[in-house]
């Protein structure tokens, strides 16, 4: 799994930016339009939100657990509904960002989300943090699966009988380049190749490695959880991504400070200038080469 630093590199670093651009609970997963494009971000991201509370149950006096909560907008949403709401996160920018705004979250890994440690739950959401659950290092070594059915009993063990879990998530789509030769892939890459594309992805996330497919997902739910809805949000997310560079593009004295301050950052990591500063949305380029896909699943406990 993506360690406490690998997912500070991606998200605490730049924490400000993120903030100054999407707002104080910034929404960094992508938004359900439906096709329809004429919403803004803070619509389709509303219809998101409501889509998970109608599949989960998200009703006043319910309790939900947030798995990767990212900047608490999801639970913000679930406060607002009258149900109670938790989130864990190795961020430590997003943990006290979250908290500053009241909301209960705590710097964990997902994996030590149990019974004991915190209750149950009426239902579950993840929304992007899937994306992290499996490193490189744990999938050349075989361990993939067994992280994602460890998470999945973790869960199960958290939720009843009916209980439901969404789960939001990129995957490797229809034209991923042979898995094979992942290994070989960096940004010496001829530009603008799929390889070149996918290092940068690696950059931007490191000690991550995304699922196989949809069928893996739902095979190592087994046999605590079935498969209850599918649906996949590749065009809504490229749009999301769409919006979200407008929006980091947009020209403010704050931002440009806080990107003056990251100026030693960008001078001495050659990582960090590649990850942040490219020019160019790598995984919205690998999204429309569907050599990434995305799904919102949602699945219910079983007996």
């Amino acid at each position: 799994m993506a360690d406490r630093a690998d997912l500070d590199f991606t998200y605490s670093q730049i924490d400000r930016i993120f903030r100054l651009s999407l707002g104080e609970l910034a929404d960094f997963s992508g938004a359900k339009y439906d096709g329809d494009f004429s919403l803004t971000l803070e619509q389709a991201q509303g219809r998101k939100h409501e889509y998970v509370a109608e599949q989960i149950g998200i009703d006043p006096g319910r309790r939900i657990l947030d798995l990767g909560c990212g900047w608490g907008p999801l639970l913000a949403f679930i406060r607002k509904r009258g149900a109670v709401g938790v989130g864990v996160t190795l961020s430590r920018a997003q943990v006290r960002s979250c908290r500053r705004h009241g909301l209960d979250v705590h710097l964990r890994d997902a994996r030590d989300v149990t019974g004991e440690t915190f209750g149950t739950f009426d239902g579950v959401a993840s929304l992007g943090a899937f994306e992290h659950f499996c490193s490189p290092d744990d999938y050349r070594a075989g361990r993939q699966e067994t992280l994602y059915r460890e998470l999945f009993a973790g869960v199960a063990e958290v939720v009843p009988e009916g209980g439901r879990f969404y789960l939001q998530t990129m995957v490797f789509g229809r034209n991923m380049i042979p898995l094979e030769e992942l290994d070989g892939v960096d940004t010496n890459a001829p530009r603008d190749s799929d390889a070149w594309y996918l290092a940068l992805m690696g950059r931007q996330f490191p000690g991550s490695f995304l699922p196989l497919g949809k069928d893996q997902i739902v095979r190592c739910a087994e046999p605590h959880f079935c498969l209850r809805s599918s649906v996949s949000g590749r065009l809504d997310y490229i749009e999301t991504i769409r919006q979200w560079r407008r929006r980091f593009a947009e020209p403010g004295v704050r931002k440009t400070l806080v990107k003056l301050r990251l100026l030693p950052r960008w001078l001495t990591s050659a990582d960090f200038r590649l990850a942040f500063t490219s020019g160019v949305s790598a995984n919205s380029v690998c999204f429309e080469r569907e050599l990434l896909d995305h799904y919102r699943l949602v699945f219910e406990r079983t007996a």
